[in-house]
């Protein structure tokens, strides 16, 4: 058993290297899928109006209801529905393991800009999920389906880029197949049983056994499709946040007056030129990756799941997803950042050899000698959560390129590689999740790009009947 195991960790090492070296070129060190998030950033930061702040108190308000729909709008779960599963493929294991790898290997500065790309991102999410609502399609038994792939089509077909549109559209389902697998499954997996098998050392040698539970677990949600992972998450996903933040604030109280000179070190850090790996353009490559890994803004996920919610004003909807980022990464990572600062435990560990989660619940078990084992569960359910939406993100990839009746293939692959995630390696999970993730990019970008006028156009429009509503 341990010699194929073996076997299963070389052979993905060894393709992990061999996509890495394909995908991402570098400019002076800088990848240039960074750079590309970036530029989406700062260009539809400033292209929309700065919709991050100026939208932000009313997306608060039509995520707590406060402009009701219908039951003769088109949809299948609510906005809140749609937010949380949204949140649940972006909260997880990325911000209790993405953060303290950020740290691990850029530094407390790479926070700072994992921050700074959380708020460039909020941008990004609003005009995803715009047109994710504007151009997805209602299937003839009533389901709606959207996403990147529709509104690459489609927008760019009316703009006279048909070809180009479709084949955007192909290039990010099948990149989101991949993205799905790795960000969303295999990272999940491996990390929430790193976190396991700290805290209950006697299940170190059973992570073949963890995958498979938690394949089956996770099968039998996926069957129930979108509006059952919209109910489950709804519940789930605030539960999760509530637990997490108070066992944060817990760690921060004890640790009050550390609290100023860890921020300080994360901001002196993020410009220093002697960073861990690469100096100054170190640090931010890392704050960027992980930030994208956390809250997903500039691949166009979460528009998958805004697609279906039931609302007929796609501004609305894709002002909504601003809170996204901005839960996510402008908050829960900066308090992950604080906890394990504070604490001490980035001085002590930085350069070991451990899981980002180990890391995590190292951190925490210096002050709550307990919560460790609460910190399990709650980094159990955050990847839980964020497995069953990815998969049904990446089952919507794969109805776009290969057909619908045939998606049974896809939660096939998607349940055995859970178990492969379980027993391969820290190293090589983390390079492929992150490759895939960052693939996303390419096609979204520059299909929203291209079609950010039209997004303008319906942002002014909204602005101007709002009263109205």
């Amino acid at each position: 058993m341990n010699q194929f195991l073996d076997n299963i960790d070389r052979l993905f090492s060894s393709l992990v290297s061999l996509i890495e070296q394909v995908l991402f070129l570098e400019v002076a060190h800088f990848p240039v899928i960074i750079l590309w998030l970036l530029i989406g950033g700062i260009f539809f930061t400033l292209r929309m109006g700065f919709i991050s702040i100026i939208g932000f108190l009313h997306a608060v308000k039509i995520a707590l209801g406060f402009y009701k729909q219908n039951d003769q709008v088109k949809g299948e779960v609510s906005s809140f529905q749609a937010l949380a599963t949204a949140l649940s493929a972006s909260i997880g294991l990325g911000n209790i393991a993405g953060v303290a790898i950020a740290i691990q290997m850029g530094g407390p500065g790479a926070v700072f800009w994992m921050t700074v790309a959380g708020f460039l991102g909020m941008s990004n999410k609003f005009v995803e999920c715009t047109l994710g609502v504007k151009y997805r399609l209602v299937n003839p038994d009533g389901t709606i389906i959207g996403g990147p792939m529709y509104y690459l089509s489609q927008g760019l077909k009316e703009m006279g880029q048909e070809t180009l549109g479709k084949g955007l559209a192909i290039f990010y389902g099948i990149a989101g197949l991949g993205a799905a697998i790795g960000g969303g499954n295999m990272f999940q997996v491996n990390q929430s049983f790193a976190a396991l098998a700290v805290v209950v050392p006697a299940v170190k040698d059973y992570d073949w056994l963890y995958g498979l539970i938690v394949a089956l677990l996770v099968g039998l949600v996926i069957i129930g499709g979108i509006s059952r992972i919209g109910v489950l998450t709804s519940k789930l996903v605030p539960v999760m946040v509530f637990f997490y933040l108070l066992g944060c604030s817990w760690v921060l109280i004890a640790n009050f007056n550390a609290i100023p000179a860890a921020f300080g070190l994360m901001f002196n850090n993020a410009f220093s030129l002697s960073g861990m790996e690469g100096g100054l353009i170190g640090i931010l490559v890392q704050g960027i990756r992980r930030s994208a890994f956390s809250n997903g803004a500039g691949l166009g996920s979460a528009a998958i799941a805004h697609a279906v919610a039931k609302t007929k004003e796609p501004v609305q909807e894709g002002i909504v997803s601003i809170l996204e980022p901005f839960i996510d990464t402008i908050i829960i990572c900066n308090v992950t950042a604080l906890v394990i600062i504070t604490t001490g435990m980035y001085g002590e560990s930085v350069g070991d050899n451990i899981s980002g989660s180990t890391l995590a619940a190292m951190a925490f078990g210096q002050v709550i000698d307990w919560f460790p084992f609460v910190l399990v569960g709650i980094i159990c359910l955050f990847g839980f959560s964020t497995m069953i939406t990815w998969c049904y993100y990446g089952e919507q990839c794969w109805a776009y390129v290969f057909g619908q009746p045939s998606s049974i293939i896809f939660k096939v692959i998607f349940l055995a590689c859970i178990f492969i995630g379980s027993v391969v390696s820290l190293g090589a999970v983390v390079d492929f999740s992150d490759m895939m993730l960052l693939t996303l990019a390419i096609p979204n970008l520059l299909g929203c790009l291209l079609l950010s006028g039209k997004v303008a156009t319906l942002l002014k429009e909204y602005w101007q009947k709002l009263p109205s509503f």
